[in-house]
């Protein structure tokens, strides 16, 4: 395939699935009616998203039945009240067992639309059509939908394996900086986690893909998506490998409670948990000083935070005490040997990790 774009496949058996990586995506006809054998489709958008791209998949779907949902548009709207809404659209309109359900948005629409479609009528399909970088390389893949509750960031959900995913890279041209920062937070774990090469790649690409070149774009998600794509075929419900893409998300996801949904963007909190993680790695001596400072500083280019905001230990602490890789009352994190080596650790002493979170004030 061109330079700029590509395909790659989940490797599921007999619920394997194609992910497209490409420009002027959302507007082809031919992709949708390979993958969509109903005649009823619900899109699912939100108000940010729905004003600039609804129109065009609506034009691709000529022939269907389409109706939409627009959600409002936000992380502090991840919840079953609004979730709702999307079944009450489901209902309202006589949908069968057999509709199909489009997620137009970024990573709270994905999850949301997923898991309405794995909850309709015991369960229905539905296509990702990811609009955020964040969205594109981590949260359209691998099939983890649900919502968040007041206690926890998706706590609530269930593993729901899209048709299809496909990644119209021109829907970043109208992603905010922030959000494209947000979203590099996700391409910058899979380096850290088992791809040391793409790591060096990245510090050398960082500038082109801030000034969002086609080429390094496609590149990046290509190989964020086959690096996931890799740990959920050999690991799809979270036993053992898959954990691993949890790297800063503990310490991320306690942020994102912690100041309430919304205010750090799920990228910022993620960004921030890896520093974290390789901080607290470094401290146990597994992780080498160079190495602590080259993921600080990537993380510092990609215009993410470093370190965690103002948040008392003991708080701290307990935010991360709810937690989905909490068993049996023991905390797990991921934390690094190296850089391209993760590893799940419960063997870790606390009183280190609390040094940690008290030393950053």
């Amino acid at each position: 395939m061109s330079q700029n774009q590509a395909t790659l496949n989940v490797d599921l058996g007999d619920r394997s699935y194609p992910i497209y990586i490409a420009q002027n995506l959302l507007q082809q006809t031919e992709i949708y009616r390979r993958h969509i054998s109903s005649r009823q489709v619900l899109i699912v958008s939100n108000e940010t998203v729905a004003p600039l791209y609804l129109d065009r998949v609506q034009q691709a779907l000529g022939g269907y039945q389409v109706e939409t949902v627009v959600l409002p548009d936000g992380e502090k709207y991840k919840n079953l009240q609004i979730l709702n809404s999307i079944f009450d659209s489901l209902l309202g309109h006589r949908f069968d067992r057999g509709c199909t359900l489009l997620a137009l948005g970024g990573g709270v629409v994905g999850d949301m639309t997923g898991f309405a479609a794995a909850c309709y009528q015991r369960g229905v399909i539905f296509v990702q059509l990811p609009t955020t970088l964040l969205s594109q390389v981590d949260s359209s893949v691998g099939g983890k939908t649900g919502v968040n509750h007041p206690l926890g960031k998706n706590m609530i959900g269930a593993f729901h394996q899209p048709q299809c995913v496909l990644i119209d890279i021109d829907t970043l041209d109208t992603l905010p900086d922030r959000e494209l920062s947000a979203g590099l937070a996700e391409v910058i774990k899979y380096g850290l986690i088992n791809d040391p090469g793409f790591f060096g790649w990245l510090e050398q690409n960082m500038d082109a893909l801030l000034a969002r070149d086609a080429g390094a774009l496609v590149y990046a998600i290509e190989r964020s998506c086959a690096d996931k794509s890799a740990i959920v075929a050999a690991d799809e419900k979270e036993a053992g490998l898959r954990a691993l893409l949890n790297l800063g998300h503990t310490f991320g996801h306690a942020i994102e409670t912690g100041m309430g949904y919304g205010v750090w963007l799920h990228g910022e909190g993620v960004g921030a948990g890896m520093c974290m993680a390789a901080n607290l790695s470094e401290r146990l001596g597994w992780l080498e000083r160079s190495d602590l400072e080259r993921i600080q500083a990537l993380v510092a280019r990609a215009g993410l935070p470093t370190r965690p905001p103002a948040i008392p230990t003991a708080d701290f602490l307990q935010l991360m005490a709810v937690d989905k890789k909490v068993l049996d009352g023991k905390l797990r994190l991921v934390l690094l040997k190296g850089i391209g080596k993760a590893v799940v650790a419960g063997d870790f002493p606390p009183a280190e990790l609390r040094d940690m979170l008290g030393a950053y004030g």
